[in-house]
């Protein structure tokens, strides 16, 4: 199935639809990539393509703006540290299956 912006196929949105799914202007979207917050894949033609995991990144980076009231640079910071969380949070349960 298709729509104009959408493939449902592979998940991927295209900048006005993953911005009127946020409910933000698309130039809020491209004010995060920018920032480096986010990193949309591009098509050969370099048309933003979002993924689900996109908008998920782009949710948080939101809710940390409005809701807790912080930085652009302080969102940068949290997000590297919450991945930085779950990569040894990952490989803590790694070593301790190897380990029982």
């Amino acid at each position: 199935m298709q729509m104009e912006g959408v493939s449902f196929r592979t998940g991927y949105f295209a900048i006005s639809v993953a911005a009127r799914i946020l409910g933000v202007h698309a130039q809020t979207l491209r004010s995060y990539e920018r920032q480096g917050l986010l990193a949309p894949s591009r098509t050969k033609g370099r048309i933003r393509l979002y993924s689900i995991e996109d908008i998920r990144r782009a949710q948080q980076i939101r809710r940390l703006i409005e809701d807790l009231g912080v930085n652009l640079a302080g969102v940068e910071v949290i997000l590297q540290l919450t991945e930085r969380i779950r990569t040894l949070e990952e490989e803590n349960e790694r070593l301790r299956r190897r380990a029982t």
